[in-house]
């Protein structure tokens, strides 16, 4: 099983790091598997540790997809790190094997320490179309312009019926950054689209 999940790391030096993340769940592991070079791979390398924060706010999965990382944290209780100051949950985990890969390492982690802080308040489908686009979105370099014209068109009928302000604004990120990819394709100049992680 995948749970969609928002991790956090800190680097060597401290430096905090937030990125979206599909964490599957394998027997008791938690497994994290960041492609190579990332942020957070290097931070699991120099730590060993990272926090599984569980999120209703689709916001953030579609912020770090468009360079917008700068939400509020905490400490975490059990390890060195921190959590999402507004999550719904979350789990502290420690690496306690990888399987090493030249493209995509797996790490096996552990929990050590769970705290729930609010209650889950419901399904949204306009959350859920959200986070499918933020996906999306990480995977424009490598889809046929069809298949993201596509998939967009079908996720845009969730998000007119059911979103809410922070889904709206989370789809206008979104939206804004395939439009820009968009354009940079069609570029005269003949420069490669940037693709954000």
């Amino acid at each position: 099983m995948i749970l969609e999940t928002i991790v956090t790391t800190l680097g060597a030096d401290g430096t905090p790091h937030i990125a979206p993340f599909g964490v599957t769940r394998e027997g008791e592991d938690l497994v994290i598997a960041p492609f190579r070079p990332s942020v957070t791979l290097a931070a699991l390398e120099a730590t060993g540790r990272a926090v599984v924060n569980l999120t209703d706010d689709a916001r953030l999965f579609a912020g770090c997809l468009t360079g917008r990382r700068d939400w509020p944290l905490v400490p975490a209780t059990a390890i060195a790190g921190v959590r999402l100051a507004d999550s719904l949950a979350h789990w502290e985990v420690e690496v306690v094997r990888i399987e090493d890969d030249p493209v995509r390492p797996r790490f096996h982690c552990r929990s050590v320490h769970e705290e729930a802080h609010r209650p889950f308040a419901g399904h949204n489908r306009a959350a859920a179309a959200v986070i499918e686009a933020a996906i999306l979105c990480s995977r424009l370099h490598m889809l046929p312009w069809e298949k993201v014209e596509r998939e967009m068109a079908y996720l845009t009928i969730a998000v007119e019926k059911t979103a809410g302000p922070r889904e709206r604004e989370a789809w206008g990120w979104l939206s804004d950054r395939v439009a820009a990819f968009r354009a940079e394709m069609r570029s005269p100049d003949g420069t490669k689209p940037q693709v954000l992680s």
